[in-house]
């Protein structure tokens, strides 16, 4: 597996995911850089690009969803409860156009084993995405730092609870890979952010 990082413009600069397997099978997480970087790498891997996955529905982790699914017919899956009326529809598409996943649901892409971690709290349908020794965080865990959980549909106490989820199923030695700012690992996380340590000690 073959794993790229393509950062969105400021202000946001959102990180986004353009993994390629060994049969040339590829998945893009939570693009929001211009489409043609995504479609540049896969024609320069002579990969195809066979599913969009979604870490949550918020609309600077999916800009580029609909040009890319237009040009490559790729198949776009999210959590259902981010599936919802409320996301952008000129970014998302008719609702029986998305395959959902639910908490550990797991799916194979070539070489690529996903396991799919419901970590409700930045949104309802936020979702981590394990894929052997990377953890895609979305806007869940940051390096430092968790996502906010005053927008729509946030949840400070499914937060701390999908902390926590983390804390018990993710290896120290896996590598996160946030939505958004550096990358770190489990083991960092759970010695130096306040938020993943304070939920661990929550007894709740």
């Amino acid at each position: 597996m073959k794993v790229f990082h393509i950062q969105a413009a400021m202000p946001l600069c959102t990180n986004t995911f353009l993994l390629i397997g060994d049969q040339g099978h590829a998945v893009v997480i939570d693009p929001n850089a211009p489409a043609q970087r995504y479609l540049d790498l896969l024609r320069e891997h002579h990969a195809h690009l066979a599913a969009v996955l979604l870490t949550h529905g918020h609309y600077d982790h999916m800009g580029s969803v609909a040009e890319l699914r237009k040009a490559t017919g790729a198949s776009l899956m999210v959590s259902e409860l981010d599936a919802a009326p409320h996301v952008d529809e000129r970014l998302f598409p008719p609702l029986d156009q998305v395959s959902c996943y639910g908490d550990g649901d797991h799916f194979s892409v070539d070489d690529m084993d996903f396991q799919v971690i419901a970590t409700p709290g930045h949104t309802s349908g936020s979702v981590c995405l394990l894929c052997g020794e990377h953890l895609f965080s979305g806007d869940t865990l940051f390096c430092g730092d968790i996502g906010r959980t005053d927008l729509e549909t946030g949840s400070m106490a499914q937060m701390n609870a999908s902390l926590r989820k983390l804390a018990a199923q993710v290896p120290d030695d896996v590598q996160v890979l946030p939505g958004h700012g550096p990358f770190s690992t489990m083991e960092q996380e759970k010695s130096r952010n306040y938020y993943l340590r304070a939920a661990m000690e929550d007894p709740k």
